[in-house]
C-alpha cells in the first residue's frame, strides 16, 4: 500500500516473480522525495499495479502479493 502520494520512478519486480521478506519491490517519489517500497513478507508477486511515471493516491495497492504454493 502507498503510504503517501506520488509517482512510480523504478519497478523492481514482474508478476510470478519469487521475492523475499525486504526486497525492494519498487521506489516511489512524493515531493521529490524517492522511498524505497520493500516486501513485508516472503512470496510470489501476484500483480504489479502501476508503471513506471504512473501517479497514484494515498493507500493504493501497489504491489499484490501471494504466497509460495498458493495458486
Amino acid at each position: 500500500m502507498a503510504p503517501m502520494p506520488g509517482v512510480v520512478v523504478a519497478l523492481n519486480v514482474a508478476p510470478g516473480q519469487k521475492i523475499a521478506r525486504g526486497e525492494t519491490l519498487l521506489v516511489i517519489e512524493s515531493m521529490k522525495l524517492e522511498t524505497a517500497i520493500k516486501a513485508g513478507r516472503d512470496g510470489i508477486v501476484a500483480a504489479v499495479h502501476f508503471e513506471k511515471g504512473c501517479t497514484f493516491n494515498r493507500g493504493a495497492a501497489l504491489v499484490s502479493l501471494q504466497p509460495e504454493g498458493a495458486t
